[in-house]
C-alpha cells in the first residue's frame, strides 16, 4: 500500500545522502574553495621554498679599514661632483659634395659647399668660483665655435672661452652663474707616488656624438703610479698647429700618472686626493685601442693655478722665460761632469740676449737646483720655471767643472703671447635654424611610398651633419606636417614657420620618420633647441 509521508520521507533521505557525497567529492577535488584559492594553488606537490642568506660573513671589525676607505669614496664623490660638469663644444667644418653625389644631385653644387659640418666634441670641467670660472683642457675647447656647459642639477649655460694655453693643454671658460658649486684645489706638490685618489667625469656622449645622459658621471678610483711624466703629446700638437706660433720647446709635460681609469669624454675633469681636492686635470690615456688600457695621465694642479691665474687676470699666459736649450742627464753625464747624482738638467744650448746668458750661464752647465729645490729632469726644470713669473728672480744651482755653484738670473717672458684665437662659424645661409637645409613638397606618388593619409607636409632631403635636428633623430626621408602646432602644408608654409624662430628658442616638429605600427604611419614629436 502506498503510503504517501514514507514516499516523502525516503525522497528527503535520498537527496541528503546524494548532498553529503557530493560535497565529501567536492572537498576532494577543492571545488568549496574560493575561486582566487583554487587558481592560485593548483593542485599537484607543493612548491620548494627557497631560503636566502642575506647576512654578512665577515664582522664590520674584520674589513673596517676597507669599509672606511670606501665611505671616504662615497663622500669625496658627494662633496666633489656637484662641480664636475659636461662640456660641449662645437666645431665646424665645411664639406665638400663628392663627385658621385654631384652627378645625382647637380643642385648641391655652388652654393651648398658653404654649409658646414657641425663636430661635436664632449669633455669635462669643473667648477672653481661661485662665479662661473670653469677649468678644462684646451684641446676640449680649441677651435670652438658654440660651448655648453651642463650641470649635475641639469642646468645648461652658454660659455665663453676666457683663455687658453696649448702649451700646458689648460683653458678657462666662464659661464654666468651665481652660488654655483665648486671644487677646492689642492696642490700638486704634496702628491706622492702609492696615494689614492678618484678621477671624476662628466662624459655625457654617446658613440654617435649625441648627449647621452646614460653616460653622465663617473667615479674611478686607483693610485698614483708615477710623478713627472713626459708623454710628448703636447709638443706633437703644436707642432701639428703652426698657425698658433709657438715653438714647441715650450711644451711643458710634468703629468701625474695614475691607474685610475680615464677614459674618453673625462678631459678636463678633476684628479682628486682623499681630502677631496683637485690635485690634477686628467688629460690623456696611453692606449693602442682608444680605450683605458692602465695608463692615466693629469696635468699636475700647481702648474694648471698659476695658468690658471693668468688667463682670469691678462686673457692669456705670461709664461717664465730662462732661456736655455736643455737634455736629460745619464748616467755617463753624471760621471763626466762630476754630479752626486743621476738628475738635472744638462745645458746645451743658450738662447741669445736671454736671461741665462745674460746672467753668466754656459753651455753644458748642468742645473741641479732652483731657490735650493733640487731639479731632478729636464721636465721638472720646465715646471718649476712655469711656477714662476716674469721678472721673477731664482736662484740656480749648476754644476760646472765639477763643482757646485750660485747664479741669480731674473727670469723673463716666453716670447708668444697665447692669445685666444677666436674661432668664427661658417657661413651656414642655407640651413636653417635647426640644421635642415632642404625640403621638399609630397606629391601622391610620395605620400604613397610613405604610406601617408596625404600629400600635406613637406619631407626632409638633407641636414645640416652634426646639427640639432639630426642629433634628435630628425633627417632625410622624414615626413613633416607640423611645427610649433601649425600646419604645414607644403615648403612655402615650411619656411614661414621658422621666420619669427630666435636663438635659444625651442621648435616643435611633428613628423613621421619610417616608423609604422599595424601598417599605420606613427608621427612623433621633435623637441628642438635652437643653439643661441
Amino acid at each position: 500500500m502506498y503510503d504517501p509521508l514514507r514516499a516523502k520521507a525516503k525522497v528527503a533521505l535520498s537527496v541528503a545522502v546524494s548532498f553529503l557525497a557530493g560535497l565529501g567529492l567536492a572537498s576532494q577535488f577543492g571545488f568549496t574553495e574560493s575561486a582566487g584559492t583554487a587558481l592560485a594553488e593548483p593542485p599537484g606537490p607543493a612548491r620548494p621554498t627557497l631560503t636566502v642568506q642575506t647576512g654578512p660573513r665577515v664582522s664590520p671589525e674584520a674589513v673596517q679599514p676597507a669599509l672606511d676607505l670606501s665611505q671616504a669614496f662615497v663622500n669625496i664623490a658627494d662633496a666633489v661632483t656637484p662641480a664636475v660638469v659636461m662640456i660641449e663644444a662645437t666645431r665646424q667644418r665645411v664639406r665638400r659634395p663628392s663627385r658621385m653625389e654631384l652627378f645625382f644631385d647637380p643642385r648641391r653644387n655652388g652654393e651648398r659647399d658653404n654649409v658646414p659640418d657641425i663636430v661635436p666634441v664632449g669633455g669635462s670641467g669643473f667648477i672653481i668660483s661661485e662665479d662661473g670660472y670653469v677649468m678644462t683642457n684646451n684641446h676640449v675647447v680649441e677651435a670652438a665655435v658654440r660651448i655648453t656647459v651642463s650641470l649635475q642639477d641639469g642646468r645648461k649655460f652658454r660659455a665663453e672661452v676666457v683663455g687658453t694655453d696649448p702649451t700646458t693643454d689648460i683653458a678657462v671658460v666662464k659661464i654666468d652663474g651665481g652660488g654655483l658649486p665648486t671644487a677646492s684645489l689642492g696642490s700638486s706638490a704634496e702628491v706622492e707616488v702609492g696615494e689614492w685618489v678618484l678621477a671624476i667625469g662628466n662624459p655625457g656622449f654617446a658613440r654617435s656624438g649625441a648627449p647621452s645622459p646614460d653616460l653622465d658621471y663617473t667615479v674611478t678610483a686607483g693610485i698614483v703610479s708615477a710623478l713627472g711624466r713626459s708623454l710628448r703629446l703636447i709638443d706633437e700638437s703644436l707642432r701639428q698647429d703652426p698657425d698658433f706660433g709657438v715653438n714647441p720647446a715650450f711644451a711643458i709635460e710634468d703629468f701625474i700618472q695614475t691607474d685610475a681609469v680615464i677614459n674618453s669624454g673625462n678631459s678636463g675633469g678633476p684628479l682628486v686626493n682623499l681630502r677631496g681636492q683637485v690635485i690634477g686635470i686628467n688629460a690623456a690615456i696611453v692606449s693602442r685601442t682608444g680605450a683605458y688600457q692602465g695608463y692615466g695621465f693629469a696635468i699636475p694642479m700647481d702648474l694648471a693655478h698659476r695658468v690658471m691665474e693668468d688667463l682670469v687676470a691678462h686673457g692669456r699666459v705670461r709664461r717664465a722665460y730662462l732661456g736655455v736649450s736643455i737634455d736629460p742627464v745619464g748616467e755617463a753625464d753624471a760621471e763626466r761632469f762630476g754630479l752626486p747624482e743621476v738628475a738635472g738638467a744638462l745645458i746645451q744650448n743658450l738662447t741669445r740676449n736671454a736671461p741665462a746668458e745674460r746672467a753668466g750661464l754656459q753651455d753644458y752647465d748642468v742645473i741641479t737646483a732652483l731657490d735650493g729645490d733640487k731639479v731632478l729632469t729636464g721636465n721638472d726644470l720646465q715646471h718649476k720655471i712655469a711656477l714662476r713669473a716674469p721678472g721673477d728672480p731664482v736662484r740656480v744651482t749648476v754644476y760646472r767643472d765639477g763643482q757646485p755653484r750660485d747664479i741669480t738670473v731674473q727670469l723673463g717672458e716666453a716670447p708668444f703671447s697665447g692669445e685666444v684665437a677666436e674661432a668664427r662659424p661658417t657661413v651656414t645661409e642655407n640651413a636653417n635654424q635647426i640644421g635642415i637645409v632642404d625640403v621638399s613638397d609630397i606629391d601622391r606618388e610620395l605620400a604613397r611610398n610613405l604610406r601617408l593619409e596625404s600629400t600635406d607636409g613637406v619631407m626632409v632631403r638633407e641636414v645640416q651633419e652634426g646639427g640639432p635636428a639630426i642629433r634628435r633623430g630628425l633627417g632625410p626621408g622624414c615626413a613633416i606636417r607640423e611645427v610649433d602646432g601649425r600646419v604645414i602644408e607644403d615648403s612655402r608654409d615650411w619656411e614661414n614657420a621658422f621666420k619669427e624662430v630666435e636663438e635659444g628658442d625651442v621648435v616643435s616638429v611633428i613628423a613621421a620618420c619610417g616608423l609604422q605600427e599595424a601598417g599605420e604611419t606613427v608621427y612623433r614629436m621633435y623637441n628642438i633647441r635652437v643653439p643661441r
